[in-house]
């Protein structure tokens, strides 16, 4: 992708969504949580009210110029360094995307604006939406997602049954487990029982496998999370990334390198794995003036300065 680009980054492969163009609607860090788990850092702007945070007609030119000069993608994916339904003209986004590509496109959102029927409206627009469900009353919810003022546990699950009543794509969860936090079999199964009111398609179990937000989170293994799976109907999957086997190989360009790294932190193992090369070949892009090395579990995590 060229450097030109602000608000796209990728296309990167991903194991759930394919080869995937993502588009960041919202300044860093504009969202409506404040996870103790975000790989993103704490949030600077903590909000439940919407806005024009990028000019409309800017990444509308932008997303011309990529069909015109790339346009190979499997998904367009809104998603990035913040909540994307904070954006005031999403919906009107989706439908700029729609009247001129086939690809489909998916918006990754946390869930907590469902309540809201003009939001709603504008994600049945989109071909799959995720949501998260991370808690299992408003006790844990305060504690583990940290919202901006006014949200509470009991509204964002009753948006998201709302949307899942009238949404006729294919709605997906995840379910984000740490150690200590919410990773217990009873607590588990309190979240697995709020999550099928809401009757996903798919459920999605990750957990800390970049720097969290919060240094003393701890992930939770793999081998736990998988025999966590059929606690949840339907079976939940794991998608955290505990693997560095690689996907489809994309060519390589600095800012490519740069543009993922500034919402997703990553070792160059997983850069490798979320790029498809092998690790010698990401190398070269880290030594980067522009990058600083964070130290956390004994792995180095590459950051923007």
């Amino acid at each position: 992708m060229a450097a030109s680009y602000k608000y796209l980054f990728g296309p990167v492969p991903s194991r759930r969504l394919g080869r995937s163009l993502g588009i960041d609607v919202t300044p860093f860090k504009t969202c409506s949580f404040d996870c103790v788990f975000c790989q993103c850092g704490c949030t600077t702007k903590l909000v439940t009210e919407r806005g024009e945070f990028i000019v409309f007609e800017e990444v509308c030119d932008e997303i011309g110029r990529w069909l015109k000069a790339d346009g190979q993608a499997d998904v367009i994916t809104f998603a990035g360094s913040g909540e994307p339904t904070l954006y005031s003209r999403l919906g009107e986004l989706i439908d700029f995307i729609k009247a001129r590509t086939a690809i489909p496109v998916i918006v990754l959102s946390n869930g907590t604006l469902l309540h809201r029927i003009a939001v709603r409206d504008e994600l049945l627009r989109a071909d799959k939406v995720k949501v998260s469900l991370s808690a299992w009353d408003n006790e844990s919810f305060q504690k583990i997602n940290r919202p901006a003022p006014g949200l509470s546990f009991e509204q964002v699950l009753a948006g998201e049954r709302e949307f899942r009543a009238e949404f006729k794509g294919e709605l997906w969860l995840e379910v984000f487990l740490m150690e200590g936090v919410n990773a217990r079999p009873e607590q588990v199964k309190k979240i697995a029982a709020a999550v099928a009111g809401i009757r996903p398609d798919k459920i999605h179990l990750n957990t800390a496998v970049r720097p969290p937000a919060e240094t003393d989170i701890q992930p939770v293994a793999k081998e736990k999370l998988e025999a966590l799976c059929g606690v949840f109907t339907p079976r939940a999957e794991v998608i955290a990334s505990f693997s560095t086997t690689a996907g489809s190989a994309i060519k390589l360009s600095a800012e490519k390198v740069l543009d993922l790294i500034r919402r997703h932190p990553a070792t160059a193992a997983q850069l490798a794995q979320n790029f498809g090369v092998d690790p010698a070949t990401v190398s070269p892009f880290l030594e980067d003036p522009r990058l600083q090395i964070e130290v956390r579990g004994g792995e180095a995590y590459y950051k923007c300065r």
